[in-house]
């Protein structure tokens, strides 16, 4: 059930040089939000922002006690998420959510490998504890472009049995790209489904090794929203609708029909990469 409404901010703070955080008071969101979901937000500070801004859910708190708050990440874009590092505990926002498909989880305990770049990794760490919770081994693969960059790389750690690093500059890990060890890694690991989360090109690149060795492999997609809820079609993606006929496909809403996706329903050389920013960090489109 979605809920829409004015709600509080719990906490503020910075998550390295890049990113901010906000935990916000959310009770009624908090029940019924399962990983891959995100919620719309608007800082009501400045009245010519219209939109909301489309984040991730990167944790949510359920613990007895506490008044039920939703976790989300960011990289400041534009006005909107520019405001909303601004944000202080008692700040009032304006807030939809849960919205969005979320990730299928496991039948059967299983062990799952998550791969993440960037700000893209954002939902991860939420969907990780979920699977942790129900049993199934969980390993990561989180790239960067800096060390910086890595999203929560301890938070990682304790969640995770293994946890594999890369950055573009070679700070941390790897010198190189996610895909550049992911073979590797799903070798090691004896991982029997990807998630993964991040920019375009790096999903494209984790299924088609997904392909190769015939695991499933779901894909969280970053794209531009407005409404957030399936009414303008801006975020549209094209996806197969037949698996007999290779030339049958159609757009989809990302919001609405995803923004997760089975790997192997994305029509991959129609997509386009965002115009502006993802899911996570809405820029100056938005």
């Amino acid at each position: 059930m979605v809920w829409s409404g004015q709600a509080e901010v719990f906490g503020y703070r910075r998550l390295g040089d890049p990113y901010h955080s906000l935990t916000i008071v959310a009770p009624d969101i908090c029940r019924d939000a399962t990983p891959g979901q995100f919620i719309a937000v608007r800082p009501l500070e400045d009245r010519s922002l219209l939109l909301r801004r489309p984040f991730s859910i990167h944790r949510i708190d359920r613990r007895p006690g506490w008044a039920g708050t939703i976790e989300v990440v960011f990289d400041v874009r534009g006005r909107g998420t520019e405001l909303l590092a601004r944000s202080r505990p008692h700040t009032v926002l304006d807030v939809l959510g849960p919205l969005g498909r979320p990730f299928r989880m496991p039948r059967e305990p299983s062990t799952c490998l998550l791969v993440g770049g960037g700000i893209g990794s954002a939902p991860l760490l939420f969907l990780a504890e979920e699977l942790r919770d129900r049993g199934n081994r969980v390993d990561f693969v989180i790239g960067g472009r800096t060390q910086e960059h890595l999203l929560r790389p301890i938070e990682s750690k304790r969640v995770a049995l293994t946890v594999r690093f890369t950055t573009d500059d070679g700070s941390s890990g790897h010198h190189g790209v996610v895909t550049d060890i992911l073979e590797e890694t799903i070798e090691q690991t004896g991982a029997k489904v990807v998630y993964a989360c991040g920019p375009t090109p790096m999903l494209r690149a984790v299924a088609e090794v997904c392909r190769s060795k015939r695991i499933p492999c779901q894909v969280a997609f970053e794209e531009v929203m407005a409404c957030g809820f399936g009414a303008c079609l801006v975020c549209a993606v094209p996806v197969r609708t037949d698996k007999t006929d290779p030339e049958a496909w159609a757009w989809v809403r990302c919001c609405a029909e995803g923004p997760v996706f089975s790997a192997s329903r994305i029509h991959w050389d129609m997509v386009q990469p965002p115009v502006a920013a993802p899911i996570g960090a809405p820029g100056e489109a938005l």
